[in-house]
């Protein structure tokens, strides 16, 4: 197998496509998103690319007992009344720099092909600690993309993300912006510990307003509720680990 090989299993007519990259990263957040889109968009979604590389970790997927060798996929989504789009996701990023250059510039390849100038990096945010309230922080390639997605509820945040963007989701930015894409990355903010399906909602929301599509999110909210059980369970071990901790009277008496 080369380094880089990529199958075109079919292709698409498509009206001015963009390009909506969910792989996996903080909270699951980008490839939650991505995934719910083909869930709720099956009928309308075609599997166009497959992307394998030596870069992926090696390894198969198994399903029914059939094997798969790991890779990205792209489908194409033509919306009716809204933007046509190319949905790239897969269960695992490139495992070194290299690797992420490699395989976005391919990634990025793929969107010219259909022709699509530009692209949106869907991912998270850790913010260390449990959260009730899901901001969308944003990032664009260029100055005039910041108006319209202000208007849609992102915000811009000096200096953050702390340490920039990583992986293919920084790279789309990157890497876009000197091929000509107009990119943006919407990150749904998350505690960084967990599965996050409100924060994959909460970047969808905003994804919805910009090209103009519709979701239903009764999936989604009953992983988020699930989530919740989860959650909730964590905090009663960890209370009933303090209380255990926590001296009593009888402790704190001297009997000498």
């Amino acid at each position: 197998m080369d380094e880089l090989e990529i199958d075109a299993v079919a292709e698409a007519d498509l009206d001015d496509p963009v390009l909506v990259e969910g792989l996996p990263g903080v909270g699951h957040v980008g490839k939650l998103a991505v995934d719910h889109v083909l869930e709720e968009l099956e009928g309308e979604s075609t599997l166009v690319r497959r992307v394998y590389s030596q870069e992926f970790p090696p390894q198969v997927t198994i399903e029914d007992g059939v094997s798969e060798l790991t890779c990205a996929e792209i489908y194409a989504i033509t919306v009716p009344e809204g933007r046509d789009v190319l949905l790239l996701t897969g269960d695992n990023q490139a495992q070194t720099n290299e690797g992420h250059y490699v395989l976005t510039t391919a990634f990025l390849d793929i969107a010219e092909e259909f022709g699509a100038s530009e692209a949106f990096a869907l991912g998270g945010v850790p913010t260390g600690e449990l959260i009730d309230e899901y901001a969308v922080v944003g990032a664009v390639s260029d100055e005039s993309l910041l108006d319209p997605l202000e208007e849609a509820g992102v915000e811009f945040r000096e200096d953050e993300p702390a340490g920039g963007i990583v992986g293919v989701s920084g790279l789309l930015l990157g890497l876009g912006e000197r091929r000509g894409f107009e990119s943006a990355c919407l990150m749904g903010e998350t505690s960084g510990y967990l599965v996050d399906p409100k924060s994959a909602r909460a970047v969808l929301e905003v994804l919805e307003a910009v090209l103009e599509f519709d979701l239903d999110y009764e999936s989604l909210d009953e992983r988020a509720g699930e989530m919740e059980d989860v959650i909730g369970k964590i905090q009663e071990m960890e209370q009933q680990q303090q209380n255990m901790e926590m001296p009593t009277d009888d402790d704190l008496r001297y009997i000498g």
